[in-house]
C-alpha cells in the first residue's frame, strides 16, 4: 500500500481535533473506510474538565482522562501527566484499538504526545501503525513542540498547522 502520512499540528486549543472531525466526515462520505481514535474534550462551565476517547471505525467512547486539580474522582487511576489522570484500562483499550486499525484507507491518530514521544507510555500502538504504512492516507495531530521529533520518525509527512482561518 503506498502510504502518505499528514501530521496536523497547532497550537493548544486552536481546533485541531475540530479539523480532524471535519476530515473524517469529508473523507467517509467518499466511502472509505476510518480507522483509529479521535480524543474529544470534554467541557463544564467552559473549562475543559475530561478528555473522552472515540473508536472511527465502531464509533464506541470511553473517558480517557480527568482533570484533577482538587477533583476528588482522580484516585482511581495510576497514570498521571501534569494535571491529567489517564484511565489505565481506557489506554489498554485505545492500543487494542490502534492495533487492529490497519489495514485501512485512513488512519487517524489524535494525538500523539509526551506520553509517547517521551515517557514511551500512551498510543505505542500507533506508532506502530504508522511506521507499517498498512493505510492509504496517516493523520497523525501532533503538539508543535514535538514536530521536530516526529518529522525525524516520519521525514516524508507533510505538515498541516491549523490556525484561526480553518474555522470561519
Amino acid at each position: 500500500m503506498t502510504s502518505r502520512i499528514f501530521i496536523i499540528t497547532g497550537q493548544q486549543g486552536i481546533g485541531k481535533t475540530s479539523f480532524c472531525q471535519r476530515l473524517i466526515k469529508i473523507i467517509k462520505s467518499a466511502g472509505w473506510q476510518v480507522a483509529g481514535l479521535l480524543s474529544l474534550a470534554v467541557f463544564e462551565n467552559g473549562e475543559k474538565i475530561a478528555i473522552d476517547l472515540v473508536d472511527l471505525r465502531s464509533g464506541q467512547q470511553q473517558r480517557l482522562a480527568n482533570l484533577c486539580v482538587g477533583r476528588a474522582s482522580c484516585l482511581s487511576t495510576i497514570l498521571t501527566f501534569g494535571k491529567w489522570h489517564f484511565e489505565t484500562e481506557v489506554l489498554a483499550w485505545g492500543n487494542m484499538v490502534l492495533q487492529t486499525a490497519t489495514p485501512c484507507d485512513l488512519l487517524l491518530i489524535d494525538e500523539l504526545g509526551p506520553l509517547e514521544f517521551e515517557q514511551r507510555q500512551g498510543w505505542q500502538a500507533g506508532l506502530i501503525a504508522l511506521d507499517s504504512g498498512n493505510y492509504n492516507m496517516g493523520i497523525v495531530v501532533i503538539r508543535p513542540e514535538l514536530l521536530a521529533e516526529a518529522r525525524r520518525r516520519w521525514p516524508s509527512a507533510e505538515v498541516v498547522t491549523v490556525g484561526a482561518r480553518h474555522f470561519r
